[in-house]
């Protein structure tokens, strides 16, 4: 049994790592919001259980041990934030702090009552992958909307920010998951964009907003 503590490092880690062969000390500090003494002795109990492989000025990374038992914290969270906003009704912006003690409950049988529930959802409310039972995840080929031209057309499938002032702001703008946009004007100076969703009235957009919305092409 790991603690709640030793699970955030895994999830963390794997965050971070995310195609790197390796993630430093100081980044997981910074993660995880604390001094790197602190994730120093962390990364020791994590690397005594085998979940992690440390070496000191190499860097940190998971274990085929601690990538399932990273897998698995992330599905539960990501479940959880789906049951909240489809079954009770919060809002995208409120679901992640619940999510983040809910996903520490250790119970296989009520994580696979809830996938099968829910119909077997393949993303969460911010379009991230839910992984599997088996730890797999169904990747989107998704890019962002400031990647794109005047003209195009392309459907929201996510987001890179996951503040809730900024999901907040989307909500407000109408711009959630599966939403049609079509890019109507680029200012060529900041590269702000004019879209309408849904074929609304359209509306202006910063380009930080654009590097924050995934989409793909319609």
């Amino acid at each position: 049994m790991n603690s709640f503590t030793e699970e955030n490092y895994l999830k963390s880690i794997y965050k971070l790592v995310s195609g790197k062969e390796a993630v430093t000390t100081n980044a997981i500090a910074e993660k995880m919001n604390t001094k790197a003494a602190s994730v120093t002795d962390m990364l020791k109990k994590l690397s005594d259980k085998k979940l992690i492989k440390y070496e000191k000025y190499y860097g940190v990374k998971l274990t085929a041990k601690g990538e399932k038992v990273a897998l698995n914290i992330i599905r539960k969270h990501r479940l959880w934030e789906m049951f909240l906003v489809e079954k009770l009704e919060f809002g995208w912006d409120e679901v992640h702090d619940v999510a983040e003690q809910l996903e520490h409950i250790d119970s296989e049988k009520l994580v696979a009552q809830i996938d099968k529930f829910l119909n077997y959802p393949k993303v969460d409310p911010h379009g991230d992958p839910i992984p599997d039972s088996n730890g797999k995840l169904h990747i989107q080929k998704s890019q962002l909307l400031s990647t794109f031209r005047k003209n195009d057309n392309c459907l929201m499938t996510g987001v890179v920010d996951h503040s809730p002032a900024f999901l907040q702001y989307l909500a407000k703008a109408s711009l959630t998951l599966g939403c049609e946009i079509k890019i109507k004007e680029i200012n060529d100076f900041d590269r702000s964009q004019q879209i309408s969703v849904n074929k609304a009235t359209p509306v202006f957009i910063s380009n930080e907003v654009a590097k924050n919305i995934l989409v793909t092409a319609k």
